[in-house]
């Protein structure tokens, strides 16, 4: 799954002080930046006040994510988030902190929860072992993309997950991710991060519907 745009096409509506995006777009709102790619069909994505974002999509969209979070994102940051993540166990979704690096390029995934698909068992990947975090256990794997869309453009390259064990399921959420303790795992296992690009707190759908509404701080 994949998923940046380099370029910001931009297709809105502003009401009651939100504005909603329904074609790809970057940015910063309300003192936190947001990425919203979508391949196809009719996920929008919604700006609210602060940290806050929502989001509706349908089986009409292939693959879309969407959140809020910084650019730069950084090493050592506590990243917290509350709010609903409205999807099923049938549903192909993550709700994730997220983000890129260059040099090297790297995709990452801090999944907190997921539906149908766990992606620590994504095809041709690596088991990179497990360690605990903030309560919860953390099982990462290390996958390899081949002539994919990245941030640079189409390019291979390798994506890091680290996949909460027990995920926290649906409906209201809370919590927070010590990213830091995720740099100092991957990077004991050889798994280095470059330099940082954007980091969000990601709502993901591939061939599913769903909704979510959550704040990042």
């Amino acid at each position: 799954m994949l998923f940046s745009t380099i370029v910001a096409i931009l297709c809105l509506s502003v009401v009651n002080g939100q504005t909603t995006l329904d074609k790809n777009g970057v940015g910063f709102n309300n003192g936190y930046y947001y990425s919203f790619w979508k391949d196809s069909g009719d996920a929008t994505f919604t700006l609210n006040a602060g940290g806050r974002y929502a989001s509706n999509w349908t089986t009409r969209t292939n693959n879309w994510v969407g959140g809020k979070g910084w650019n730069p994102g950084s090493s050592s940051r506590t990243v917290h988030y509350s709010g609903y993540f409205g999807i099923n166990a049938n549903a192909n979704s993550y709700l994730s902190l997220y983000g890129w690096t260059t040099n090297p390029l790297i995709e990452y995934y801090v999944v907190e929860s997921y539906g149908s698909y766990n992606p620590a068992s994504c095809a041709g990947g690596t088991d990179e072992g497990s360690f605990n975090s903030g309560g919860a256990t953390y099982q990462v794997r290390k996958c390899r993309r081949t002539n994919q869309p990245s941030i640079i453009g189409t390019q291979s390259f390798d994506q890091y997950f680290s996949v909460r064990t027990p995920k926290l399921g649906f409906g209201q959420v809370s919590g927070s991710v010590n990213f830091a303790d995720h740099v100092r795992y991957w990077a004991s296992r050889g798994l280095p991060l470059g330099k940082h690009d954007y980091q969000i707190i990601a709502t993901e759908g591939y061939q599913s519907s769903g909704f979510s509404d959550i704040t990042v701080s």
